[in-house]
């Protein structure tokens, strides 16, 4: 295989890496987002039936 080659799949892992690790990251943001909205509304609905 040539450089070039050889540059331009090494090239093309790297980009596929980074699109997962982003998609990953999504994916933990969302869930994270759910659980906190999730808390806020217990607390409030806890608040109000007092």
């Amino acid at each position: 295989m040539s450089k070039a080659m050889l540059s331009v799949l090494f090239l093309a892992l790297l980009v596929l890496s980074a699109c997962g690790n982003t998609a990953r990251g999504f994916r933990q943001d969302s869930t994270e987002t759910g659980h906190a909205l999730d808390d806020a509304t217990h607390r409030v609905l806890k608040s109000t039936s007092k």
